[in-house]
């Protein structure tokens, strides 16, 4: 192993580990009461919640949990979009002493009972009529599940009901506090911050998802570590869209108790651009792709404004790169260039701002490496993105770039707290307070992920600068050889490719024992339709505008392109253009959105094969 990566001298509060998520929930109530907590829509409106009213509706949801006889520990599941109510369930599961199981509402039946049968979940918070339906289908299976709590669905009838509401639960354990006042407190007050409080199951690209054990002193160390680096201030309003069911978000909801910032949450994907507009937040936390489709947007609609808009566009964002590598570089901005740079900003880089709210002093980016030119384009335009990583199994939060440290292509520093160090194979380790206790009824996967010395296995390649800055590489268990003995890290190149060519969803580079490298590439729905109205194409099938030639030749310019910028063995020799976008429902994607390469590789060995044989 090379030496680790120390971060900087930690704060004592930061591994101060005597505390749990229900007792941080409360302390902050107890702080700040009347400040805002949360914001969600409702209809065409925002609703505002303070710290005290959220307090009053976990504490009986929480009284409603103990009411149905949920013990300390025990699971309780999750299945739902993201939302404020969400939010609510899993603090009062926190509360209550009981454990959160995370489920993917976008999860199929089978997965869903699987990953409730395996977590041993006595009740299941489910969105609505549909996640309910999941349940009902196989609820002879689900012989743990006493009880469904629904916020949209119908509830049961009768005296006995398998299936209740919200509100209904909130009214049980008002009914509870009222014979037993002190019980969810008595219930904070038990809570070790060694038990376990979250069994989240990774998606995974291949088999069965793990439960990734996290205890409560994973997720308040996050919470304060994040909060120890002084980025997130008491007045910031957060953005939250991320799916709960993934790392990140929960993340940020621990950074939020620790600092109480305010958050406006809305899991609506096809929402979050109007909303910015509205809502003005100061920052937001999203995963790359969400990146790469707002900077495909925007570069197709100026350049579909025709002339001289699309050639103003150009002209400022080159201008604004300019500027941008002088000042990372740390070099005096001409002032020619200076005035050049207030004048593209007036005509169009202060529209690009506002189009995210105006507000925002930055994106929080992670989930999946970042293109650097993405990053750098936002850079420029005057828009932050820190990168950071970690994984669902260090609580996710792990290495981030600072505003006043930050290296585009890196994804920063460790958190105070957090150890890095490169393997022999160049596997990136990690050693810190959020790691997981294990995988949950899977000992042999727990050794082989986790040292004996605590060390985490991450399965990820990267690389450690003389500054402590962190790249990852690729995935170790992606990186292939050609038949040549040339090594390839896939990863690395499509992340260019969609960076680059503003129609493109997804390249999936193959090319293992091969003589040399293929690619499937899936393109946006959103960008073809656009492309298809100026080629005289508008209102004819997806499929048919992808599969044409024009499409084919297009794409096949950037392709070209992409090649310019690799080395020899790592080129593009063929492609094949796929009719559909890849989608969790198909199963070529995991709720996560990371391409499920084996299964790809599988549906199209066929059209891969072909690919070599000519």
């Amino acid at each position: 192993m090379t030496t680790p990566a120390q971060a900087d001298a930690t704060p004592a509060a930061v591994t101060d580990r005597a505390v749990s998520v229900a007792r941080m929930f409360f302390d902050r109530f107890a702080q700040t009461p009347d400040r805002e907590a949360f914001r969600y829509p409702a209809g065409d409106r925002w609703v505002s919640r303070t710290w005290r009213e959220a307090a009053e509706q976990v504490t009986r949801l929480a009284a409603g949990l103990v009411a149905l006889g949920v013990t300390g520990q025990q699971r309780v599941a999750i299945a739902s979009e993201t939302r404020y109510e969400w939010v609510l369930a899993d603090l009062a599961i926190m509360c209550a002493g009981a454990a959160t199981t995370t489920v993917y509402p976008s999860a199929i039946s089978g997965d869903v009972t699987f990953i409730l049968a395996d977590s041993g979940s006595r009740v299941v918070f489910a969105e609505d009529d549909d996640q309910i339906a999941k349940l009902r289908e196989q609820r002879d299976a689900l012989q743990s599940v006493r009880a469904v709590v629904t916020f949209d669905g119908a509830p049961d009838d009768g005296d006995d009901p398998w299936v209740i509401s919200l509100d209904g639960l909130a009214e049980l354990g008002a009914a509870y506090l009222a014979e037993h006042p002190g019980a969810v407190e008595e219930r904070v007050a038990a809570i070790d911050p060694d038990h376990l409080a979250t069994l989240i199951y990774t998606s995974g690209t291949t088999g069965r998802p793990k439960g990734v054990r996290l205890r409560h002193s994973s997720w308040t160390y996050v919470g304060a570590a994040v909060a120890s680096l002084g980025v997130l201030q008491v007045d910031d309003l957060q953005y939250l869209w991320l799916p709960m069911a993934h790392a990140f978000g929960k993340v940020l909801l621990s950074a939020q108790l620790q600092v109480g910032f305010a958050t406006a949450v809305d899991g609506r994907i096809d929402r979050i651009v109007p909303n910015l507009a509205v809502v003005r937040p100061t920052f937001m936390g999203a995963a790359p792709r969400i990146f790469e489709k707002a900077y495909g947007r925007i570069v197709a609609t100026a350049h579909s404004a025709g002339w001289p808009k699309s050639r103003i566009f150009d002209w400022a964002c080159g201008v604004a790169l300019e500027v941008s590598r002088l000042v990372r570089q740390g070099k005096p901005v001409p002032w020619r260039l200076a005035v050049l740079h207030k004048l593209a900003d007036k005509l169009v880089l202060a529209k690009v701002r506002d189009r995210f709210g105006g507000r925002l002093r930055f994106f929080v980016s992670g989930a999946a490496v970042l293109s650097e030119q993405i990053a750098e384009w936002f850079h420029a335009v005057g828009i932050l993105i820190l990168e950071g990583y970690g994984l669902t199994e260090t609580a996710a939060a792990t290495v981030v770039n600072r505003p006043d440290r930050v290296k585009l292509g890196t994804v920063g520093l460790p958190l105070p707290g957090t150890q890095l160090t490169i393997a022999e194979d160049g596997e990136i380790l990690i050693k810190g307070p959020g790691v997981m206790d294990g995988y949950h009824h899977l000992d042999q996967d727990t050794s082989h992920a986790l040292t004996g010395d605590g060390w985490l296995a991450t399965g990820d390649i990267g690389e450690i600068d003389a500054d402590g800055f962190l790249r990852i590489t690729d995935r170790k268990k992606d990186l292939f050889k050609t038949s040549g003995g040339k090594y390839v890290a896939p990863s690395h190149i499509e992340s260019r490719f969609t960076a680059m060519c503003p129609l493109a969803s997804r390249m999936v580079v193959h090319g293992d024992q091969r003589n040399y490298c293929v690619a499937l590439i899936a393109l946006d729905p959103d960008a073809v339709a656009n492309w298809a109205g100026h080629h005289d194409m508008a209102g004819m099938p997806y499929a048919q505008v992808v599969t044409s030639q024009a499409m084919h030749s297009t794409v096949e310019g950037y392709v070209r392109k992409l090649n310019t910028q690799l080395n020899r063995w790592e080129t593009i020799k063929k492609f094949v253009i796929l009719d559909h976008d890849l989608t969790v429902d198909s199963g070529e994607l995991t709720p996560s959105l990371k391409v499920r390469r084996p299964v790809l590789e599988t549906n199209y060995r066929e059209t891969l094969d072909a690919l070599y044989s000519v």
